[in-house]
C-alpha cells in the first residue's frame, strides 16, 4: 500500500470509530448502529456480544459516555485510550476496533474491573 492510500485508510477508520463513539455519547443509537457490521463482535472484561443489534440494545440501557484521551491508527485498526463514564464510576480503558468494508467488524475493551466489582 502506498503512503497516500495508507493515510486515507487510517483517516477513514479513525473517522468511523470516532463517529461511533460520538454517536454513543449523544445517544444517537441509530447513527452508532450504522458504523457497525451486522455480525460484529464485542469482547470486554465483563462479557461478550455478538451482533450489532444486540450490542446497540445493551448500549441503550447502559448509556456509557466516553472521553477519548488518545487515538492510535494502523491501517484498518484503531486503538483508543479513553475514560468511560459508567454512571457511578469512571473507568480508564483501552478499546481496539477492527474495521472491514468501512464499518466496525469487531472490538475489544480492556480495563481494570476492580472499581466496579
Amino acid at each position: 500500500m502506498d503512503t497516500s492510500n495508507k493515510l486515507l485508510t487510517e483517516h477513514n477508520t479513525s473517522v468511523i470509530v470516532l463517529d461511533f463513539i460520538n454517536a454513543l455519547n449523544t445517544e444517537n443509537f441509530d447513527l452508532a448502529r450504522q458504523q457497525l457490521q451486522d455480525d460484529m463482535t464485542f469482547k470486554g472484561v465483563m462479557g461478550e456480544r455478538k451482533g450489532a443489534d444486540v450490542y446497540i440494545e445493551d448500549m441503550k440501557k447502559m448509556k456509557f459516555k466516553y472521553k477519548v484521551k488518545k487515538v492510535f491508527l494502523d491501517h484498518e485498526d484503531v486503538c483508543l485510550w479513553y475514560d468511560i463514564d459508567m454512571g457511578q464510576k469512571t473507568i480508564f480503558a483501552c478499546g481496539w476496533y477492527h474495521l472491514e468494508d468501512e464499518k466496525i467488524k469487531s472490538f475489544q475493551v480492556i480495563f481494570d474491573p476492580r472499581p466496579i466489582l
